[in-house]
């Protein structure tokens, strides 16, 4: 068989067809080429040796000693390789992870120049600027005054900002925080982000008590919560002591939640009835003495009113001759229990002693300090007998198998002072309408048992 290969000349022109010979080709498991030159693919000699193309191969002249090919690659097997590897020979150094990353070198690197806005700042604190420095702290101190955040462009100190509004609500006795929400938190995981969730306390007296806490967000820095909490049993009294702490944390399931930022707003700027926004930078707080001072120097007083509160109603109804005592709530109680919580119930006596009929009780709220009961117990007395009565309430921790732990109780009737005696005298006063009360319970008067 013949096969024709076009040529093209060095210039253009007209390819010529040139006879070309093939043969069978080599076994495919032979590694050199046969000793027969026929069974090669061969190609003409040029026109410059070869002084005729059809001259047939005869005519050639002693065939010129052969060039052989280059060997074929050497197919070897997986364990020869591992073999090969393995084998002893000059030892190589190994490479380092330095090699990799140059950041991790053993030589020190020379540190990277300071920000134009930190070497500014150098010059003010050494009295280079030209007064520019005192009216930046100015406006820093006014910013701080009025709740406002002023922007630090250090990564190390910037922790992001807060965002919310409270809300005292005096007929009610309570204290409404709303948290809206925090932008540029600073990360705290490796993902470079973080878990953020708030949680506040009442100071001087932070305890589990006033803890309140809003829902977790996952893997944000800039969560929105617009969640409200509420503190109940707050009195124009607290609100002229009390200070309000907001801290920013992130939850960590695997260890130990980590502390981001806190702010703190005194209650007394708060006005009754009136919202005030806020929009505070984070900062930590390393005065912690002093706060736990505050908490331990007013004395004894401030020990009993931190036994908790108790909110209570009292509506007395002619057409039944009878006195409804409502326990609605209770709030800030004191920790009994070893893992920080207690298991309220209420107990109520109606003295002198009516027998059985004069005895409530309360369900048992578990695992903690600010339980919402919403019962009502009603007494059958004239009521000319109820300045003779006493009301005596009483708030107890449940054990099981052990005796009751007492948290602490209050009196009402007409031997008792300030707002329990002018408690009583209203429901005296008004019939047939229900007067609600915050009592602060105390350890005076303790029952004997429950």
């Amino acid at each position: 068989m013949a096969l024709y290969v076009s040529t093209l000349p060095t210039r253009l022109s007209v390819p010529t067809l040139v006879p070309m010979s093939v043969s069978k080709p080599p076994p495919p498991h032979s590694h050199f080429p046969p000793s027969n030159p026929s069974s090669h693919l061969s190609l003409p000699p040029s026109s410059a040796s070869s002084p005729s193309p059809s001259a047939p191969p005869s005519a050639v002249g002693p065939p010129s000693p052969a060039v052989p090919p280059p060997p074929s690659p050497v197919k070897i097997s997986m364990q020869e390789h591992f073999a090969i590897n393995v084998c002893p020979g000059p030892i190589l150094p190994i490479p380092q992870i330095s090699d990799f990353f140059p950041r991790f070198h053993d030589f020190p690197i020379t540190p990277l120049p300071p920000r134009e806005k930190q070497v500014l700042k150098d010059k003010d604190k050494d009295g280079d600027g030209d007064g520019n420095g005192e009216k930046d702290r100015k406006r820093e101190r006014e910013q701080e005054e009025n709740g406002e955040f002023a922007d630090s462009d250090d990564d190390d100190t910037y922790l992001g900002t807060l965002e919310f509004s409270l809300l005292f609500d005096q007929e009610n006795n309570c204290l409404h925080c709303t948290i809206h929400k925090a932008k540029g938190l600073k990360a705290m995981d490796s993902n470079g982000l973080a878990d953020p969730y708030v949680k506040l306390h009442l100071l001087p007296g932070a305890s589990k008590a006033n803890k309140l806490r809003t829902k977790t967000l996952k893997n944000t820095l800039n969560p929105v919560w617009n969640e409200t909490l509420i503190y109940h049993g707050i009195t124009a009294a607290d609100m002229t002591t009390k200070t309000l702490r907001l801290c920013v944390c992130d939850m960590d399931r695997l260890g130990r939640n980590e502390f981001i930022g806190e702010v703190r707003v005194a209650l007394k700027k708060l006005k009754e009835g009136e919202s005030k926004k806020y929009n505070m930078g984070l900062e930590r707080i390393a005065q912690t003495r002093e706060g736990n001072s505050q908490a331990v120097d007013p004395g004894t007083s401030v020990v009993e009113e931190e036994r908790g509160r108790i909110l209570v109603s009292l509506l007395y109804v002619t057409e039944k001759s009878s006195l409804t005592v409502g326990i609605i709530r209770c709030a800030h109680l004191a920790a009994m229990d070893s893992n920080g919580y207690s298991d309220p119930f209420v107990k109520i006596v109606l003295q002198p002693d009516m027998g059985k009929k004069s005895k409530y009780k309360t369900s048992v709220k578990k695992k903690t300090l600010n339980p919402e009961f919403n019962e009502e117990f009603t007494y059958e007395v004239p009521h000319d007998q109820l300045p003779k009565k006493t009301l005596e309430i009483s708030v107890w921790d449940y054990d099981l198998g052990m005796s009751n732990d007492f948290i602490g109780g209050v009196e009402l009737g007409i031997n008792a002072k300030g707002e329990r005696l002018k408690h009583w005298f209203e429901c005296l006063k008004y019939k047939g309408k229900k007067v609600e009360y915050w009592h602060t319970l105390t350890q005076q008067g303790a029952p004997s048992s429950d």
